[in-house]
Order: structure tokens, then sequence, then C-alpha cells
């Protein structure tokens, strides 16, 4: 039997195994009622910290989407989860099409993300904002943050803008690192993302996205000259919202600031 102290953490995964069981229930806890009965899948369950207390409260057990061969092979030996369910995958590279269960169905997601892609993981997020009508998981505490931060902020960025556009974005609670198998050199906080009833309408995700970008990829520069700089036609928008910088505008005025530019 492969037993669980044979799974080494693997710094090249970002893995820090979570030891705690308080916070791994209140993780499993922030689920929704709705969640809870239906898909889950869980992000890198590692030793299944998380997975154990999920499978008391699910409805059915969840999907676990695991990189890592020897978390692979604990949580199949062990039984934390039934073996095809267990899904041998990164992330990064996979698609629900991938997989029949995930193809149309609408999915929650949840774990404790690995922090060396966290942002990636909330970009893929959004790249299937359609199927995803939640997200709960653990972050950087740095990154957390981010996500939840009102305009006009030092770490309002681009994922505050894109998250908050689609998702009620709240920060639940932090996790010190000993709560952790190594411990991170930084703290970590545990966010939930529940889906607009009403997201912005007549809008390009792709374009949008590109507009928020370039605003932000120079923000110490007036929207006119950051905008310009990132290929946009600027012609058609206000002076009054070219002379501000990208933090001060709130989600909803960047969604009014990509109506008016033209595509590149």
């Amino acid at each position: 039997m492969f037993q669980e102290s044979d799974v080494r953490a693997k710094k090249h995964l970002g893995q820090h195994f979570l030891k705690d069981a308080q916070f791994a229930q209140r993780i499993a806890e922030a689920l929704s009622p709705a969640a809870c009965s239906g898909l889950v899948l869980e992000i890198g369950p590692g030793t299944g910290a998380l997975t154990r207390p999920l499978m008391e409260r699910l409805e059915q057990p969840p999907f676990g989407l695991e990189l890592d061969r020897e978390s692979v092979a604990y949580l199949v030996e062990s039984k934390t989860l039934p073996a095809d369910h267990v899904l041998e995958q990164d992330l990064l590279k996979w698609s629900p099409a991938d997989h029949p269960a995930f193809r149309e169905a609408p999915f929650a997601l949840v774990g404790n993300f690995p922090y060396n892609i966290s942002s990636q993981i909330l970009f893929w997020t959004l790249d299937h904002r359609g199927q995803i009508p939640e997200l709960v998981g653990m972050f950087q505490k740095e990154v957390a943050e981010r996500v939840v931060a009102p305009h006009g902020s030092k770490t309002y960025g681009i994922l505050s803008v894109l998250i908050q556009l689609h998702y009620e974005a709240t920060y639940l609670f932090t996790v010190p690192p000993g709560a952790f198998n190594p411990p991170p050199k930084v703290q970590s906080g545990v966010i939930r993302l529940a889906q607009k009833p009403s997201p912005p309408e007549h809008l390009d995700y792709s374009h949008l996205k590109g507009v928020v970008k370039a605003a932000f990829n120079q923000r110490r520069k007036t929207l006119r000259n950051a905008l310009r700089s990132g290929g946009f036609d600027v012609s058609n928008v206000p002076e009054s919202t070219l002379g501000l910088r990208a933090e001060q505008l709130s989600p909803e005025d960047f969604a009014g600031l990509a109506r008016l530019l033209p595509s590149r």
C-alpha cells in the first residue's frame, strides 16, 4: 500500500500539503449547498486533506485533478477517492471537454491551489466561467487580496477587474504557514467566487481582457497613453476618462470603456 508518508511535497509543483484538519473543514463548509449537490472538481488534492471533508459534505464524490504521480497513487490505493474520479492531468493543459462528466455540465472548483500557478488558475477559471458558477480555494494571501481588492487600492489590478465583473468575490479567512507541510514562506488566504447572475452583456471577453491588460501594463500612465501604447484608438473615449489611471476605474467602468474602444 502506498502510504501518505511516501508522498513528498515537490517544490517545482508548488506543493504545500495542508495538515490542519480545521482549515480543511472550513474550506469544505464554504461551498454553497447548490455546489454540494452538483459536480465538484478539486484541483491538486495531494494526500486528501481537503478531499476527506469534501466527501462528507458532497452528495457525490468530487473529481480530483492531480499532476503529481505519487499523490495519484496514494489517492487511488488509499481509496480516498474512487479510482475513476482521480484524473492525472495538468489543469492548464486540460479542458472540461476532455472528460465526459464535464463536457457540458456546470461544476464548482475547489482546492488548495499550487501557489506557483495561482494567477494562471484564475485566468483558466475565467476562460471557463460559463461552466464554473462557484470557486472556493486557497491562494497565496497576496493573490487572494488582489482578487477582492476595490478600485483605488494599490493591489487592484487585472485579475481584480476581470473576476469582479463576472463573480462576487469574498475573502473568507487567512491560513498561517504552520498549517502546511512543508510550511510556505507566506501566509495564505481563502476566497469564494460566486458567479454573478448578470455578467456584462454585449461585451467580448477577449476584447475586455485586452483593454484591461493594456491599461494596467503601464499603470503609472494615464489611460490615454496606456491604451494608445496598447494599440487602441481612443478617439471615442471622453477626455475625463482618458486623464485617469487604471486603478481609478471600477470593474463596471472598464466594461463601459471596452464598449467605447474598437477592437485592435
